[in-house]
Parts: structure tokens; sequence; C-alpha cells
């Protein structure tokens, strides 16, 4: 029994003495715990943005957009004159809904023609979606039911009646992206995505914790003693592997019968920078940890949570800022944000100028970092083989 006890003591000690272990073991269900409880500590989606066209510019029009700007659940963010540019203005402004209310809204009402709003909806995240439109249609009817009640009451006509007798306006909805309302368009490349990083960091996490594990570092020195030509060497085998998995997508693609198509010079562009920005991370990671298991568990502590974080099913607006500026140094964060605009909102390439520049910021620092450590590395050891 004091053998057993005394082996029990030797455990906690190994645990305690291993500080990367002790670190992840405590601190990742505290790091988890702060950020997931951060990202959704809201409860509800508040402030979501929305975009009116006004070409009535009345006081009834006038009318409609103060109680819009009222709702909790949305934003007026911009009202413009005409629908001329509108949706490229609501793609950078990640606008979920926009709101068109025609010329001679007003005077319609006024003679009874029955004048129509058109709610525009972007559909390509459900959730959003579907909170933004309930609370533009649920303003559209507490109007409706205001000018109704006030026009029959004029006349006589008693409140009860008043509200079922007289209808002064249509609501048209119109959703857009409308592939993503089907879930499968919507998760599964998400979560595809989201597997593609972690794959990668994984993979990655190996290269050069396992030449200083196994002691090879120095016989490859001893080969590729330039610390650019070091980083491709390591590299480029997952860029080639990045290909297959790609295509092993595209097969998936086909067998579930998702017609994604189009941009496709783009998306593959888009592509390269961002495996080159997971490269940098995991090479880095690699570099700096000095064994398999410990760049492995770091790197895993990354990617566990990128996909939650990354504003692909939950807005970013809806984050803390603080959290906000975590994904945003997250390469996958980007690049399902790219996903989105090319292929769910058909958006033109010049909206995701500010994801590819921002994956290529990270690859730059990244792989610099990793040259510039490496390099002193690299001569470290030809200064050990010099003195040997």
């Amino acid at each position: 029994m004091k053998k057993f006890i005394h082996l029990i003591k030797r455990e906690f000690r190994l645990f305690f003495n291993n500080k990367v272990l002790r670190l992840l073991f405590i601190g990742a269900p505290i790091l988890y715990g702060v950020l997931i409880g951060a990202v959704y500590q809201k409860g509800k989606i508040t402030d979501l943005p929305i975009i009116v066209v006004d070409q009535d510019c009345t006081p009834m029009s006038t009318k409609f957009i103060d109680m819009l700007e009222e709702t909790e659940s949305i934003q007026v963010i911009a009202v413009l004159p005409s629908l001329f540019g509108v949706k490229d203005k609501a793609i950078d402004n990640e606008a979920t809904v926009i709101v068109d209310i025609p010329r001679g809204f007003t005077s319609g009402i006024q003679q009874n023609r029955l004048p129509e709003i058109t709610i525009f909806v972007d559909a390509s995240n459900t959730l959003t979606s579907n909170t933004a439109l309930m609370a533009v249609n649920g303003v559209a009817m507490t109007l409706k039911a205001g000018i109704q009640i006030e026009s029959q009451m004029k006349k006589g006509i008693p409140e009860y009646v008043a509200t079922q007798n007289y209808e002064p306006f249509k609501t048209t909805i119109i959703k857009q992206s409308i592939r993503s309302g089907n879930y499968l368009y919507f998760m599964l490349p998400g979560v595809l995505l989201t597997v593609f990083q972690q794959v990668l960091l994984l993979g990655l996490a190996l290269t050069f914790a396992s030449e200083y594990e196994n002691e090879t570092f120095k016989e490859l020195v001893n080969k590729m003693p330039n610390a650019l030509g070091m980083l491709a060497v390591k590299i480029i085998p997952y860029l080639i592997m990045s290909v297959g998995i790609l295509l092993l997508y595209w097969g998936f693609s086909k067998y579930y019968n998702m017609v994604i198509g189009g941009a496709l010079l783009a998306f593959s562009l888009s592509t390269l920078v961002f495996v080159l920005a997971v490269c940098g991370i995991g090479v880095l990671a690699s570099i700096i940890l000095p064994d398999q298991l410990k760049a492995t568990e770091v790197l895993m502590v990354v990617a566990t949570p990128s996909f939650i974080l990354s504003g692909f099913t939950w807005p970013l607006s809806q984050m803390p800022t603080w959290v906000q500026y975590i994904a945003d140094l997250i390469p996958l964060t980007h690049y399902l944000q790219v996903f989105r605009l090319l292929y769910l909102n058909h958006a033109e390439v010049s909206h995701i100028y500010g994801s590819v520049i921002s994956m290529g910021i990270i690859a730059i620092v990244c792989l610099t970092l990793s040259a510039i450590i490496l390099h002193f590395k690299i001569r470290n050891v030809k200064r050990d083989l010099l003195d040997y």
C-alpha cells in the first residue's frame, strides 16, 4: 500500500514539474471558460447593422426609420436615397437587412393604393438574418397597426373593428444568399475549413520539434544551413498536401450535391495566403518549443476555439473588443470571411482584400520571426560544430 501511495505522489510530482502540462491542465479550462463565456456573454444579438433606402423622404418614412432606430436588435447605420450601390455598402458594413421605402409611400397610403416596403435579407447567417428580419417586420407591423387604427377611427369605426378592416401598406421579404438557409451549405464548409487549419497546425507542430527531440537538427543544418531554405523545405510539403485536402473537400461537395461554383481563382489565391499564415504560426511554435508534445499541446489550445471565435456562426460584433482582437490573430477568422463573401454573399472580389491582407500580415510576421529565430539556432549549431 505504501508503495502504491508513493507512486501516486510521484505522478503528482511529475505533473507539477511539467510546466506545459500544468499550464494546459489548469489554464486551458480557465482560458476557455473566460473566452467562450465572453463570446456568448450578451446571450442575445443586439445592434445588428441594417441599411434603409428612403426614396419617399416624408414625415411618414422618417417616422418608420425612427421606429427602427429605437429597436434594440437592430441599428440603422445608413439612410440612402436610392438602391444604387447599396449591396456593396451592405457587404462592407456587414448589414444583414436592407429596407427599401418606395417613392410615393405616404401618398399611396393616403390614397389607399397599398404601397409596398421591400425587405432584402442576407440569409448567409440564419441566426443574424432571422433576428434582424423579425425586428424590422415587427416595426413594420406596429406602424401598420397605428396607421390603420388612426385612419379608421377618424371615420368613427370602433378600434377593434378598425384593426381588421384595413391594411395601409404591404411588406415583401426577399431573401438573398438563400443557399446558406440549408445548414449543409452553411455548416459543412465552415467545419471542414476549421479542420483544414487544425490538421495543418498539428502537422507543422512536429516539423522542427521532432528534429530537436530526435537530435537530427544538426544533420539538417549540415544539409541546409540557410534559415529561409530550411523554412521552405519544411513548408512546401504542406502546401502540396493542402492541395490534396482541398481536392478531397471538392469531392465532398460533389457527393453532397453542393453547387459552390464561381470565384475559383480568387479563392485559390486566398487559400494560398491562408496556408502560409497557418504555416507561419505552426513553424514558429515548432521552432520555439523544445519537443513535439509541447508544440502540439500549445497549437491545440490555439486551434480548438478558433471556429467559435471566427464569427462564422456568432457575429464578431456581438463579442467583447478584446475577444475580437484575439479572433483577428487567427487566420481562420479571415479565411471563413473570404468563403462567406465569395460563395454565400456572391460579393465582388474587392470585398475580400481586407481579409487577404490580414492573413498576409499574419504570414509575414510569423515567417519573419521564424526565420530570425531559426537563423540564431543554426548559428549556434554551426558554432558548436566548429568547437567540436
